[in-house]
């Protein structure tokens, strides 16, 4: 098994960028039967009330182009029926939109969900497998892949390869996630500059304003300036609060291209 493993971590690293390393996630997908993939990051899976956040990420092959649009634009990935289960799930599962499927989305499918499963079933997506991929920070990503057509014969094979799609996932997210590059990834769409970041982290700390313009050299009021200017991105009323939401959206984590 890790042979195998090593093996496709290897074919991954050969691809140079987070695209090539999707596409050729997607051609070792085809061997399962699998016709489309949807893949989607998100550095914090819930917002600072415990609502789903929409992800940073979404990369799709084979996938009608205006997903990226009704999933992230219009909010339907915060009422897809998949990610509800897949937020609460560290196995990979088949699904179906099908008419009487007993699937895991079924508990989570309202007449609130029936835009996603419209959309779907209209596109002849309705059947699938999705890879929970949660990670040790808080991270969260799935990988999905795509049967057009009814599931038929579809849902035994799938399940039957389950575990060989899990592992081929995870392989396939530990490298796309080398590739990251997190300047794009402000988390509830928020960024912060490096200097905000520092005196944000500072703050944290228990710095004060003067305290703080001493650690980084600069005045006083430059430093309430940054901390202001955090504030307001961050929609808080105070520092304190600006604190408590940076650190909950991991603003003030160490950069992914520095832990490389």
């Amino acid at each position: 098994m890790m042979d195998a493993i090593n093996t496709v971590r290897s074919e991954f690293a050969a691809q140079a960028t987070l695209d090539e390393r999707v596409d050729r996630v997607f051609e070792a997908m085809k061997a399962f039967g699998f016709e489309a993939l949807i893949y989607d990051y998100t550095p914090v899976p819930y917002d600072i009330d415990g609502g789903m956040m929409i992800p940073s990420l979404m990369k799709l092959r084979n996938i009608s182009h205006d997903m990226p649009d009704y999933w992230m634009d219009r909010g339907y990935f915060l009422i897809d029926p998949v990610q509800k289960a897949a937020m609460r799930s560290s196995t990979p599962f088949f699904w179906s939109y099908d008419i009487g499927a007993e699937t895991p989305i079924v508990r989570f499918m309202t007449d609130d969900t029936m835009p996603v499963a419209r959309y779907l079933r209209e596109r002849d997506m309705s059947n699938g497998v999705t890879v929970p991929v949660h990670m040790p920070r808080g991270d969260y990503a799935t990988v999905t892949g795509i049967r057009f057509g009814a599931s038929g014969a579809f849902a035994g094979h799938a399940l039957r390869h389950l575990a060989e799609f899990n592992l081929l996932a995870q392989v396939f997210h530990e490298s796309a996630y080398s590739t990251f590059d997190t300047t794009a990834f402000g988390a509830g769409k928020v960024v912060l500059t490096d200097r905000e970041r520092q005196c944000l982290s500072h703050a944290a700390d228990g710095l004060s304003a003067k305290e703080i313009s001493r650690v980084i050299d600069r005045s006083v009021p430059t430093v309430v300036m940054h901390l202001n200017s955090a504030a307001r991105k961050l929609g808080a009323k105070n520092r304190t609060q600006a604190v408590v939401r940076a650190t909950h959206y991991r603003l003030l984590d160490t950069p992914l291209s520095d832990r490389r």
